[in-house]
């Protein structure tokens, strides 16, 4: 670790001239356009990238409700993982994350597939599905939860929402940049820088990266990674732009379960203490992407938008986590002793899409159409190696090193040999679906819209098991329909409501080679949108239901394969409120109410536990609160900004079929920023201001994963 930090160390400091952080973001209010940009001469306009998927609309058109953390929000919080940024939205909980090297989450309720990190999107293409670990937010111009089901236009997904971020993308015709560097808390160090270089009037590059290395709170766990994001725009003539990102990251960490919690105790063990194996080494997690965009438009009124993206990812390291049988552990049997499984990875997935659109408007018998037309083809590969070696059976009276213990509350690492993990799983999924899709919302007076919209949706899943050589396919189609009305009452005041039904195929196979039937699902939404103080501050306000059957949870017998539990259901209320009050006061604001439970009866014949009509969710809350103020002002003529914030977040199920609950915990964070000289700022950050003691996530009783304590950064950024 030490010879690791002090490279991470002198190549930060390089960094501060070559290497990214976040500033100068070009956001805007039209989430569907970014800033036109023009030559110095003045002879080539070149509109912005638009957004797949979205079509020419102003969010209180949308009969959906749809939040956004922008740039400069992630900046003042100084989040630099996707997972902390969406707790800025109450509408998204954090869920099981594979020892902190994927992101993983809920929208309203509803999670999707244990086995697999949750999907979201990365300019309207899919990007979450592969093994790259935690996300970075450098390069982020902006994340859009759009909340509700999207499955009549992307025909995949979570019917409880669907996450699209908004990268940094080369602006044409100009120059500018940022770069920073901070230091914090468990000895962490970071760089970031963000270039944009206009090469000639018509070609700008853009250069985003980061370097981190540092500690965590966690014992013996520390964390290295970095990232080149670089963004390529090229305007031909004035209705033409091609758009190319690349996406290459790293992430080296060790493998982290978390602790355990005994009898509901969550002093058990400190919330620092490591109960894996140091020597086990680092899992590193890549990913390397490519994405190419051609936007036209052929007049004012209509466009034509094609892409293409490809994504590798691969997820590689060995583990020793906690085995979760009762007839196997004997941590349950004398309270310190701790049985363990050795386990391997090798996780690898490649995603190609293709996709084409056509976006427009026209007239007929005085109603305005706006349409959205389009067709797209993804294929999805996902290999995975898995071994795993288990502690003997305590009728047995198997010898500690048998059953690979650790000692809980007096660990001593590295007692034994570790066991070499036998193969478990090895398999690869496969993908492939095919679309058309139609959108087209109608203004049928001045105040009253009406959206009709559906997709078609052609799919294969195969599934060839490498061990047993069972080979298993699955061919099925589907139409997603949709119906919105928006009703605008009054210039600050707009009523909305949607009717909408999904799909989402599961991927892979239970433990005897089946793959399942897709997930079905159904949602019915309402609420109402408002803009006050001039639009300075907006707002919407929902109510909703969800159902869906087919779901899946994770075979706890057997890693790597799923179980079905059958029906699930989701309701709940949102608010969310954003913008400026008087006085240069920002405000962000987000409460969520959610009811997510099981329909179905299901009996676990391995574990004995069972899951019940009315029984909740795993890591869902029924409360959660965010609400945030900041103020800017001006100090000896320089500008400041001092602002902070409080989350709460209510119990929840932290195992399912028992009656294990994390317990709620209220988050206070801290922030501030000054202008020590021109296009130079220091900046300082707090989290968890008051220590609290909080659980992200779990998965077990013996899988828990505690938060970070009272945690401080201070940096620099400074910009051309």
């Amino acid at each position: 670790m030490i010879a690791r930090l002090s490279v991470s160390t002198a190549l930060a400091t390089a960094s501060l001239v070559l290497l990214p952080a976040q500033a100068l973001a070009q956001s805007g209010d039209d989430l569907d356009q970014a800033s036109d940009a023009a030559s110095a001469r003045g002879t080539i306009i070149v509109s912005g990238v638009r957004q797949a998927y979205r079509g020419n609309f102003a969010i209180s058109e949308i009969p959906q409700s749809i939040d956004v953390i922008d740039a400069e929000t992630l900046e003042d919080n100084n989040l630099i993982r996707l997972n902390d940024a969406l707790d800025l939205n109450a509408s998204v909980a954090r869920q099981n994350t594979l020892g902190g090297l994927w992101d993983a989450f809920a929208i309203r309720g509803f999670a999707g597939d244990e086995n697999l990190p949750t999907g979201y999107l990365v300019n309207g293409f899919n990007g979450g599905r592969g093994f790259g670990g935690e996300r970075d937010t450098a390069g982020i111009e902006r994340i859009e939860v759009l909340k509700g089901p999207a499955a009549a236009l992307l025909g995949r997904g979570e019917p409880g929402g669907t996450v699209n971020i908004v990268t940094k993308q080369a602006q044409i015709g100009q120059t500018f940049g940022t770069f920073g560097s901070q230091i914090g808390s468990f000895d962490k160090a970071r760089s970031e820088a963000d270039i944009n270089l206009a090469v000639t009037d018509g070609l700008s590059a853009r250069l985003v990266g980061y370097i981190e290395g540092g500690d965590t709170f966690r014992d013996t766990v520390d964390e290295f990674r970095w990232g080149f994001l670089p963004s390529i725009g090229l305007a031909l003539g004035a209705n033409t732009r091609i758009t190319y990102d690349l996406e290459k990251t790293r992430v080296e960490t060790p493998f982290d379960r978390g602790i355990v919690v005994l009898d509901g105790n969550f002093k058990t063990v400190p919330r620092s203490r490591y109960l894996g194996e140091p020597g086990d080494g680092d899992h590193i997690a890549r990913a390397e992407g490519h994405s190419l965009r051609i936007q036209h438009d052929l007049d004012d009124r209509w466009s034509v938008l094609l892409g293409a993206s490809i994504r590798d990812t691969l997820l590689t390291g060995l583990s020793s986590d906690a085995d979760l049988s009762g007839s196997r552990q004997s941590l349950f049997r004398d309270g310190r002793s701790l049985a363990r499984e050795r386990r391997s990875r090798l996780y690898d997935s490649e995603q190609t899409v293709v996709r084409g659109e056509l976006t427009g408007e026209f007239m007929t018998g005085g109603l305005r159409h706006r349409v959205l037309l389009g067709a797209d083809h993804d294929s999805f590969d996902n290999y995975q190696q898995f071994g795993r070696t288990r502690p003997p059976a305590l009728s047995t009276n198997p010898s500690e090193e048998a059953a690979y213990v650790i000692d809980i509350l007096d660990p001593l690492y590295r007692r034994f040999d570790p066991p070499i993990p036998r193969p478990n799983n090895d398999r690869l999924d496969r993908q492939t679906s095919s679309g058309i899709f139609v959108q087209d919302q109608i203004e049928l007076t001045d105040r009253l819209q009406v959206r009709l919209g559906a997709r078609y949706d052609d799919f294969t899943l195969r599934t060839e098991n490498y061990i047993t050589d069972v080979n298993s396919e699955r061919k099925d189609d589907r139409i997603s329909p949709q119906f919105g009305i928006v009703y605008e009452v009054a210039a600050p005041l707009t009523l909305y409501a949607a009717y909408s039904e999904g799909f989402r195929a599961n991927i892979g196979t239970d433990v005897n080679g089946v793959i399942f039937e897709p997930e079905i699902s159904k949602s019915m939404e309402a609420g109402a949108k408002v803009s006050l103080l001039q639009g300075a501050l907006t707002g919407t306000f929902t109510v909703y239901q969800l159902e869906k059957d087919n779901v899946l949870a994770s075979d706890i017998n057997n890693p790597g394969f799923s179980v079905a539990i059958g029906k699930a259901r989701s309701r709940g209320v949102e608010v969310d409120m954003n913008g400026k009050l008087p006085g240069k006061v920002d405000l962000l604001l987000s409460y969520a109410y959610v009811d997510a439970e099981s329909r179905s009866s299901v009996l676990d014949p391995n574990f004995s536990f069972e899951i019940k009509p009315g029984d909740p969710l795993i890591n869902i809350p029924d409360h959660t609160f965010n609400a945030q103020l900041s103020k800017t002002f001006s100090v000896a003529g320089r500008q400041a900004k001092l602002g902070g914030g409080v989350q709460y977040v209510g119990e929840r199920l932290g195992a399912t079929g028992t009656e294990f609950y994390l317990p709620d915990h209220t988050l206070v964070r801290a922030f501030g920023e000054i202008e020590v000289v021109d296009n130079v700022s220091l900046f300082g950050t707090v989290s968890n201001l008051f220590d609290a003691a909080w659980y992200a996530n779990s998965y077990s009783q013996l899988w828990v994963q505690p938060g970070s304590p009272r945690t401080a950064t201070i940096g620099f950024r400074a910009g051309f």
